[in-house]
């Protein structure tokens, strides 16, 4: 009976059509009074170019849930509720949704080019609450253009966020989570190991011994060189030298050895001031970008963030139900601040869909909060993430977003999840406060991360394992209570230019099988160890900054993970099944090429050109069954030895390295070890410059003002012991003990005050051939200061950094170690079964 543009009013009460309403003319149905007065059961199919419904209650006809249908026109709905029943809008035909409410309800768009649903509410929804399917139409109707401009006018403003400081899950009496001020971590550079690790740091790490007994096994291991392995003095009863003109007596006989190749880094290092400058310049370059800031340098986050297709989704509410909104098959959509609660998904993007998220906030999801996988991409920014079952965003199956600037915290498995070939760029988030890792790389994951603060965590920061991959730079990691970065089961990432600090166990740790490039970062003031790894891994540790950790500086062990235990921290029973079945799925062929460019082949574990200076125990600490090179780093001024050989069942290779200035001796080698040291400068350590039970070579190295003896060799010690410079001030240059036999030759032995040379008893004197060796004393000044200079003072790095070792550069050795059940292992890392 309506001619075109009638507005039709309905009474208060119930209306319901037992056929199909076809909507043949353009009209306005409103309903009369209150919203709830007016209830319409009909299935409604618009055929007109326009229509507007306002204030009524859609509720499906008895024949079908279909409540409205339109294939080609616009249509308005305000202020109304759909009760039990499904919209359907199909290109070119659109839709503007306004002040609605959704009770079990939901809107399928098809293909549609443009449409808007604004201050909705969404509940109960058995499905997603919003489908949105097929790429978007080029074929426009007429209200396209209308709704481009309201789309404009309405759109959040990308201005730059107050950041302050962003609170961190706590959890109450009913396992909840609470939020709270987040905790600062005040980083301290001192030039004593003890200004990070204070009596007020042990007395709480000896209490946390007490109450678990792994967790006191391995606190101790720290202490096994000082209690099983003491200064071991010569037998000389003169070797004490007192006087009042001791100092200037030892300066008499101080060999210069600054002028080494490394001289340059170890001044840095034992500059307190410098290395703090550099340290507060690091926190300040990896500030957080804010999202206004990311926009104007990414030009396609801006594309993304100011496009205006598809599905246009804004101040919306969608709760307890079990999705939010589906998007596939090419679909687009932009949901801009809007609250996803108490839903199984946030949001579902798959088969190359595309989906823009803007400050919302999501939570309290049963399943990740969004989910991507199949090709999908887009943006996500500026959401606060928190509180989900499982993985805020999880990434998957090629899947390839742009996640910036969001708040991801407080949930009860991973904060970020890249899966099955899962790529994405993540950059400038705050992660923090979720009980597993902060972000989580596996199955042949490849996300770049970078430039976020990665904190506070219950797990591990980042989690690398099962052939993950990925580009990790220039993040923030610090204050987690397991690993900052966790790399294991042919986990491969790149690693470079972080700050991984002041974590509650170690800060890289690189357990059974793992791989990667870890290079340029800062591991600063971990109450663990600053790198800890297994002997059946294979690391490139490359030019990192190891400082102030509280155990070691680098631990090498070889005992087998259980690989059935999975602690908190990487999920052993998240559900990836699919993910494994298609680990063997293509790459993608730039991927790859940019993966091989960025670093070298090893095949052998590879600890290169590092400072591991002012750690608490050793800097580094070897018990291992596999081959391991150590070249070109600086080991300075750690509270232990400088490097400690306790197992070594294949070759160790010490190359070219500066050991100097360690709270006790240079290097120890423990029996059945095997090492070879060749072109290191080992100066000034606190007992002797080497001891080895062991057996291998020393070779071309200045062992020089140690404070014990050079070379001490014990018990049955077999050494080759050939062209190295050596000299100590109070003891002998070389001693013999014990069984220890080996060849000494063509040694250069400077005698200090107390004019010993080489110990070697008669008992054992046709097992040590000791010949050709030549013994100096100097007593002008200008005579000692001539001393290192034909050649200078070692190291020596001609023709560049990489140094390599002949005698350990055989092909990698399988792992002959054995699986070892229980929990925690002697000597291992403080939390040594993650993953």
């Amino acid at each position: 009976m309506a001619v075109p543009y009638d507005r039709l009013v309905l009474l208060p009460g119930v209306h319901e059509e037992q056929s199909e309403v076809l909507l043949k003319v353009p009209v306005e149905v409103v309903g009369e009074g209150a919203l709830g007065d007016v209830a319409l059961l009909a299935s409604i199919d618009q055929h007109c170019p326009t229509a507007r419904l306002c204030n009524v209650v859609l509720m499906p006809a008895r024949f079908t849930p279909l409540l409205y249908k339109t294939t080609s026109g616009y249509v308005q709905f305000d202020n109304c509720n759909f009760e039990s029943g499904q919209l359907q809008i199909h290109a070119p035909g659109t839709c503007q949704v306004k002040f609605c409410t959704f009770s079990q309800s939901s809107i399928h768009l098809r293909s549609v080019a443009l449409c808007i649903l604004e201050h909705c509410e969404f509940t109960g929804s058995e499905n997603a609450s919003v489908t949105v399917e097929g790429c978007p139409s080029s074929d426009h109707n007429w209200a396209c253009r209308q709704l481009a401009v309201l789309a404009k006018s309405g759109a959040m403003s990308m201005q730059e966020p107050d950041l302050v400081s962003c609170p961190v899950a706590r959890w109450d009496g009913w396992g909840k989570l609470q939020l709270g001020p987040v905790r600062t971590c005040e980083i301290v550079v001192g030039e004593e190991q003890s200004s990070f690790f204070s009596a007020v740091d042990a007395q709480a790490l000896v209490g946390s011994a007490q109450e678990d007994p792994e967790f006191g096994e391995n606190l101790r291991a720290a202490k096994e060189e000082e209690e099983e392995y003491p200064v071991l003095y010569s037998n000389s009863s003169d070797s004490d030298l007192h006087s009042d003109d001791e100092e200037d007596a030892q300066a008499m006989y101080k060999l210069p050895c600054q002028a080494h190749s490394l001289s340059h880094r170890l001044a840095d290092i034992m500059d307190s001031r410098l290395q703090s400058n550099r340290l507060h310049t690091l926190q300040r370059d990896l500030k957080l970008k804010s999202l206004q800031q990311e926009l104007q340098q990414d030009k396609e986050a801006q594309s993304l963030a100011s496009s205006l297709q598809g599905c246009i989704i804004r101040q919306c509410l969608f709760r307890d139900g079990k999705g939010g909104i589906f998007i596939y098959s090419r679909g687009q959509a932009k949901v801009e601040g809007s609250i996803f609660r108490d839903l199984t998904y946030a949001v579902r993007c798959i088969q190359s869909s595309k989906v823009t998220m803007l400050r919302n906030d999501i939570h309290h999801c049963k399943a990740s909060g969004i989910f991507l996988r199949l090709s999908a991409g887009g943006l996500i920014a500026d959401n606060n993430i928190h509180s989900n079952c499982e993985a805020g965003v999880d990434i998957r199956k090629g899947a390839n977003p742009l996640v910036l600037c969001n708040k991801i915290h407080s949930g009860l498995r991973s904060g970020i999840v890249v899966v099955g070939n899962g790529k994405g760029i993540i950059r400038s988030n705050q992660i923090y406060g979720n009980k597993e890792a902060g972000i989580y790389i596996l199955y042949n994951g490849n996300p770049a991360v970078s430039g976020n603060h990665i904190f506070q965590g219950l797990a591990a920061g980042v989690a690398v394992n099962e052939n993950g991959r990925g580009q990790i730079a220039g993040n923030i990691i610090c204050e987690n209570q397991w690993g900052g970065v966790d790399i294991r089961h042919g986990g491969d990432p790149v690693l470079r230019n972080n700050l991984i600090s002041c974590g509650y166990s170690d800060g890289v740790v690189v357990g059974e099988h793992g791989k990667g490039l870890i290079e340029g970062n800062v591991i600063y003031g971990n109450k663990g160890c600053g790198v800890w790894m297994m002997s059946s891994s294979l690391p490139h540790l490359l030019n990192n900054q190891i400082s102030h950790n509280s155990i070691y500086g680098v631990a090498v062990f070889c005992h087998k993970d259980d690989t059935g235990d999975y602690p908190p921290g990487q999920g052993g029973s998240e559900s990836f099944q699919e993910e494994r079945e298609g680990v063997g799925g293509d790459n993608d062929p730039d991927s790859e090429e940019e993966y091989l460019a960025a670093r070298r082949p090893i095949s052998v574990a590879l600890v290169e050109l590092n400072s591991i200076n002012h750690n608490g125990a050793a800097g580094l600490h070897v018990k291992s069954s596999e081959a391991l090179n150590v070249i070109a780093n600086i080991i300075h001024g750690n509270g232990n030895g400088g490097v400690a050989v306790l197992q070594s069942s294949q070759l160790t290779c010490l190359a070219n390295n500066n050991i100097s200035c360690n709270g006790r001796g240079g290097v120890l080698v423990e029996a059945d070890c095997q090492v070879e040291l060749r072109g290191n400068g080992i100066y000034e350590n606190s007992s002797h410059g080497i001891v080895s039970k062991g057996e291998g070579i020393i070779a071309e190295n200045d062992i020089i003002g140690n404070h014990r003896c050079g070379l001490q060799l014990l018990q049955a010690a077999d050494m080759t012991v050939t062209k190295n410079r050596i000299q100590s001030f109070r003891d002998y240059g070389i001693a013999f003990f014990d069984e220890a036999k080996g060849l000494v030759q063509e040694n250069l032995i400077f005698q200090g005050r107390s004019k010993k040379s080489i110990l070697q008893p008669i008992s054992n004197a046709e097992d040590c051939i000791i010949q050709n060796n030549v013994l100096l004393t100097f007593k002008k000044r200008f005579d000692v200061e001539c001393m290192l200079i034909n050649p200078p003072a070692r190291p020596h790095l001609e023709g560049g950094a990489h140094v390599s070792c002949a005698a350990a550069a055989g092909q990698r050795v399988s792992s002959i170690t054995t699986r070892v059940d229980g929990g925690c292992h002697n000597h291992g890392s403080i939390f040594c079964t993650i993953l």
